[in-house]
This record gives C-alpha cells, sequence and structure tokens, in this order.
C-alpha cells in the first residue's frame, strides 16, 4: 500500500465516504453500494466472503496492506475490510494501486 493510498484512506474517512468492518460492508454490499472494496492481505475469510460478491455488483477490488496497516490509515483499530463510498475517492486510490482485480 502507498503512501499516497494510506492520506487517500485517511481524506476519506475524513470525509465520511468510508465504511468498515465485515458485518457493515455486507449490509452494504446487499443493497448494491459502494464503489470500491479493500481488503486487508492477511484476512482470507474477508477475501473468500467479498471477492464473488464484488464481481457480480462489478465493484472493484484491492487487496493490500495488512488489518494493521488499513486500520492505521483510517486513524481506526485493525480492518479487514473497507468499502469506499465515493466514486472520485475510489478512482484515485484505484490508481494508485496495481493490486486491482
Amino acid at each position: 500500500m502507498t503512501p499516497k493510498m494510506k492520506a487517500l484512506l485517511g481524506f476519506a474517512r475524513k470525509a465520511g465516504k468510508i465504511h468498515s468492518g465485515e458485518s457493515q460492508v455486507e449490509a452494504l454490499f446487499k443493497k448494491g453500494k459502494g464503489n470500491l472494496i479493500i481488503i486487508a492481505n492477511d484476512s482470507r475469510g474477508a477475501l473468500n466472503k467479498f471477492e464473488k460478491w464484488s464481481q457480480e455488483l462489478e465493484i472493484p477490488l484491492i487487496i493490500g496492506g495488512s488489518k494493521e496497516e488499513l486500520g492505521f490509515a483510517l486513524g481506526m483499530s485493525p480492518r479487514s475490510v473497507v468499502l469506499i463510498a465515493d466514486k472520485g475517492f475510489a478512482e484515485a486510490i484505484i490508481k494508485e494501486s496495481d493490486h486491482t482485480s
């Protein structure tokens, strides 16, 4: 995860455009909401759970950073999954990542 990606995640959180935690992200996925999902590379369970949904809903998926790294970038405790709810932030983060699928 690049420093710019981490900064963008922090800005998105301050703007209220981040949802994190498996239950919150799952609820939003069921409503078909979100522009980008980021899953920690040390969270195989979350990857197994959300990868198929992201493909079905055509929501880009990035696997990157550890749970601790994701949480730190957001100013929170460790996070296994993060949903970006803003198209502009999602596009900027995707540009910074070379781990999209």
